[in-house]
């Protein structure tokens, strides 16, 4: 009697051995099925480009060496330069000078950061109204600042120059600035490519790193009496900071440059960068980012 149990189970046992094999052999088990590859997106904008931030490899891209009109994209490079300064401290000060705010003035009432004249503000609050609320007044007082030369205009020529000698070192073969702050005079432009390069770049930088993806930031800055000045809160352009991990970089819009966007982005430890230029609106250039967002994460 228990010989014949005995052999029972080793028969059930056989026969589970067997089917096992079974399964196996017809690939049942053994390897889940093949992913259907993501499939490429089609964009508004002009022309775009994304890239793996660890590795620089190329995930998408449409006429990614177009050179195009950057609008306030181009502070990024604004940024950069300043925050490469040897020897930088982001809490020396500035005086805002009166030319600062008739610059505003005379390019229409140009996006700005409501610097007021004779105040004194730090290099990093600068950078904030630079970055945040895209104030051409805050990054014409960058340009003063680190440009070098006994005139204002002297400075700025200067600090243009700075700007086109880090986007040659950078590799930036499609780029020329011929502003701080993207108000062209006629050959500001650069290209997907170049700008993807640009933020990978600046996106090393802590400090940088920290200002962009910051939503809100109230600066007080000193007064011509000494006085504290408790600014009106700067609110980022980039309203898709926080969306699916998005941690930046910079928007841009114009007449002729239409709508901009250079950004980057970290799900589950990975990071992409890329950038959008001339997307027809403002909705138009979310709903690009968001689709490049989600195809180039899904090719890592």
């Amino acid at each position: 009697m228990i010989t014949a149990i005995k052999g029972a189970r080793v028969r059930r046992g056989a026969a589970v051995v067997v089917t096992t094999g079974a399964l196996v052999a017809t690939g049942v088990l053994g390897s889940a099925p093949a992913q259907a590859a993501p499939v490429k997106p089609t964009i508004s904008a002009k022309g775009g480009f994304v890239m793996n931030s660890a590795t620089g490899k190329t995930l998408f891209s449409k006429s990614p060496d177009t050179a195009r009109l950057t609008a306030s994209t181009t502070k990024i490079m604004t940024a950069k330069v300043v925050l490469s300064q040897s020897n930088l401290n982001l809490n020396s000060t500035v005086k805002v000078e009166k030319a600062y705010s008739d610059y505003i003035v005379q390019n229409n009432w140009a996006s700005n950061a409501g610097l007021i004249v004779g105040d004194k503000v730090t290099v990093r609050q600068l950078l904030y109204g630079l970055m945040l609320p895209s104030g051409c007044d805050a990054a014409y007082a960058l340009a003063d600042k680190f440009g070098t030369g006994s005139t204002r205009a002297a400075r700025v020529k200067s600090f243009i120059g700075k700007m086109n000698k880090m986007a040659k070192s950078l590799g930036m073969q499609n780029t020329h600035f011929d502003s701080f702050d993207g108000i062209s005079k006629g050959s500001n432009h650069s290209t997907p490519r170049d700008l993807t390069i640009l933020a990978r770049s600046a996106m090393k930088s802590p400090t940088f790193k920290t200002v962009v993806k910051t939503t809100k930031y109230t600066a007080k800055t000193v007064t011509k009496t000494g006085a504290t000045r408790t600014m009106k809160p700067w609110e980022n352009t980039n309203k898709l900071l926080g969306w699916n991990g998005t941690i930046g970089v910079k928007t841009g819009s114009g007449t002729e440059a239409k709508y901009c966007l250079v950004f980057a982005a970290t799900r589950n430890g990975k990071t992409i960068v890329g950038t959008v230029l001339t997307s027809p609106t403002e909705a138009t250039r979310r709903s690009d980012v968001q689709s490049l967002m989600n195809y180039g994460f899904a090719t890592l």
